[in-house]
């Protein structure tokens, strides 16, 4: 059985706006039990850039009635309480994890990580001792998610500067560097050629114990799936690291890592410890969680 560490919900549905579409968490529960998930992690989604915001106690209700298949995490805009890079942000974060929260995300305001509302943020996570789910963009402006330039070293020395906070790494731009690119512009989407070299992505994993990988999404799954040889050196390497995820946002979305791995395993490329660690494993041990309490 899965563990996936990311995945959305609307209790009640979306909202009607035109743009959010997301699963309820009862098609979200029908999902898991196609796929062999046992439970997963919602992470509300909170900044204004693409979705109208929702709340984490949407979050954690729809938790409580899921009878533990379901795990809360919470969301912070680092311009919250008084939009200074001094905000006291342990406020909020300390109230969620004593009501639950098993971690913190997705964060995605489109701001640069280097930002100082941003290392705000993450100092204050680390301080709270909860992991931390990011996603990335390509630009300021018109879109969603943390900017990072090419090569992210921003993301590196948020790395280097936070050493107890467990990054999530999770989005396109993220992803798209496990191999070197070919031009920046690949880092935009889903490069579907095969990784000739190893990018950054790899390099950060090897400098910085505290980066963990978020498989999920369409960005998550292409970066195995893209190259399949790459993948299994990726996955033996990183296996302490690496987390099942799959960002579930509609009821018919296709989720291709699950038989990925599963086929990787009974191919005898990936043994079964290794499987495990990736598809469960690793999110217990990041997230201390128990055995579920019921399916």
């Amino acid at each position: 059985m899965f563990i996936d560490i990311h995945v959305h919900a609307y209790r009640g549905g979306p909202p009607q706006d035109g743009r959010t579409v997301f699963c309820t968490p009862e098609q979200v529960l029908r999902r898991y039990d196609e796929l062999g998930i046992e439970r997963g992690c919602v992470q509300p989604l909170i900044g204004p850039e693409v979705y109208l915001p929702q709340s984490n106690e949407d979050v954690l209700a729809m938790c409580a009635a899921s009878n533990g298949r379901l795990i809360p995490f919470c969301n912070i805009d680092p311009r919250g309480i008084s939009n200074s890079p001094d905000a006291p942000l342990d406020r909020w974060l300390g109230y969620y994890r004593e009501r639950g929260c098993r971690g913190v995300g997705e964060v995605m305001p489109n701001l640069p990580f280097q930002h100082p509302l941003v290392q705000n943020l993450f100092r204050h996570v680390e301080a709270v001792g909860l992991p931390l789910c990011f996603d990335t963009a390509h630009a300021l402006g018109g879109t969603y998610g943390l900017y990072d330039d090419p090569g992210l070293p921003q993301l590196e020395l948020s790395l280097r500067r936070f050493p107890k906070l467990v990054f999530l790494g999770h989005g396109p731009e993220f992803w798209a560097e496990i191999g070197v690119l070919r031009t920046p512009a690949d880092r935009v989407g889903y490069p579907s050629y095969p990784v000739h070299e190893q990018g950054v992505v790899p390099t950060l994993f090897r400098r910085y114990p505290n980066l963990y990988g978020d498989l999920s999404a369409g960005s998550g799954a292409n970066a195995l799936l893209r190259d399949p040889e790459h993948a299994v050196v990726f996955l033996n390497e990183f296996q302490d690291r690496l987390l099942f995820g799959t960002d579930l946002c509609t009821s018919a979305q296709p989720l291709p890592l699950a038989g990925f791995l599963s086929g990787l395993r009974d191919a005898g490329r990936i043994s079964e410890g290794t499987f495990r660690a990736i598809a469960r494993e690793n999110a217990r041990r990041v997230l201390a969680l128990g055995e579920c309490v019921a399916q």
